[in-house]
């Protein structure tokens, strides 16, 4: 019963690490999609003309 309590702590600890790494090195691929993103929409926003439907990409 020990080794599988010890066993499921460790596997979540691995998964805990695996996790925060991922999103560690995702977040800053997050933050510049983001920015792309803002100037898309100010760049359309401000050379359309009647049409300012800025939900269609």
């Amino acid at each position: 019963m020990f080794w599988k309590i010890l066993g499921i702590i460790v596997l979540v600890w691995i998964a805990f690490a695996v996790l925060g790494a991922v999103i560690k090195g995702l977040f800053w691929v997050a933050v510049a999609a983001a920015i792309v993103l803002g100037l898309y929409w100010l760049v359309k926003a401000i050379t359309s003309g009647e049409n300012r439907d800025l939900t269609k990409l």
